[in-house]
C-alpha cells in the first residue's frame, strides 16, 4: 500500500479547491429536503475529511483540540451563502482583538433540491482560507488601531473596550490595553458577536477575499 503524504496547509488549500469543484457537481439523495444548516455542515465536513484521509496523513481534531486540523492550526467552517455565519468556542475576549488563534478554511454553499430526482446539491459559491492574524473582529481592531493612531493611551483603549461591551473585567481590560500599546493587533476581517459561543460572520471576508493579504480566495 503506498505511503500517504503528510498534509500541510498548501496541500489542504489545494484539495479544498478540488473538493469544492467536485462537490458542486454531485447530487446527494440524503441532502434532499434538508434545511438544517448544521446537518449540511456536518455532512460536508465528514465528506471532506474522508476525501483527505484517502490521500494524506494528518492529525484529526477532537473536542479537546476544538479545531478540525490541530496539527496545522486550521479549523473548517461550512456555511450557507444566504447567511454566511457559524459559531466557534469562546476562549477569551482577546480573540476579538488578536484573532481566534488559528486559520480558517471556509466553504460557502448554495443548496438546491432536484424535486424530480429527489436529490440535493451543494453549489460551492466561495472557498476561502483566512490566515489566523486576520480572524479578529473588524470593528474592534479598526477602532483600536484608530485610537493608537490618535496617540491614545491605556485609559482610552479600556474605555473603548467598555463601550463595545467586550466581556472582560477591569483588571483584564487594563492588562489587554497595556498589551495593545506594546503589541498592536492587525486589522481583522470577521464580524464576531458576543455570546456564550462566538458568532462568526463572513460577509466581509467573502467581499475582501483576494484583495487583502491573508484572506485568500481558494476557488
Amino acid at each position: 500500500m503506498p505511503k500517504k503524504e503528510k498534509l500541510d496547509i498548501e496541500k489542504l488549500v489545494g484539495e479544498a479547491a478540488r473538493f469544492a469543484e467536485l462537490e458542486s457537481t454531485y447530487d446527494e439523495p440524503c441532502l434532499y429536503g434538508v434545511t438544517d444548516g448544521k446537518a449540511v455542515g456536518t455532512y460536508l465536513e465528514h465528506k471532506f475529511m474522508q476525501y483527505l484521509a484517502g490521500k494524506y496523513e494528518y492529525k484529526e481534531g477532537n473536542s479537546a483540540s476544538g479545531i478540525d486540523f490541530p496539527g496545522l492550526s486550521v479549523d473548517m467552517k461550512v456555511t450557507s451563502v444566504r447567511q454566511p455565519q457559524s459559531s466557534c468556542p469562546f476562549k477569551s475576549a482577546r480573540q476579538k482583538i488578536y484573532g481566534l488563534g488559528y486559520h480558517l478554511i471556509v466553504f460557502v454553499y448554495e443548496k438546491t433540491d432536484d424535486h424530480k430526482g429527489r436529490t440535493g446539491r451543494l453549489n460551492m459559491q466561495h472557498t476561502l482560507f483566512v490566515e489566523q492574524d486576520r480572524t479578529a473582529d473588524f470593528q474592534m481592531t479598526k477602532g483600536i488601531l484608530q485610537i493608537l493612531e490618535n496617540e491614545g493611551n491605556v485609559e482610552d483603549i479600556v474605555a473603548f473596550m467598555q463601550d463595545k461591551n467586550l466581556p472582560v473585567d477591569d483588571i483584564e481590560a487594563n492588562s489587554i490595553a497595556e498589551e495593545i500599546i506594546n503589541n498592536p493587533p492587525k486589522q481583522g476581517y470577521l464580524t464576531i458577536s458576543n455570546a456564550l459561543q462566538w458568532r462568526l460572520q463572513y460577509g466581509r471576508v467573502i467581499h475582501e477575499a483576494g484583495k487583502i493579504n491573508g484572506i485568500n480566495r481558494v476557488r
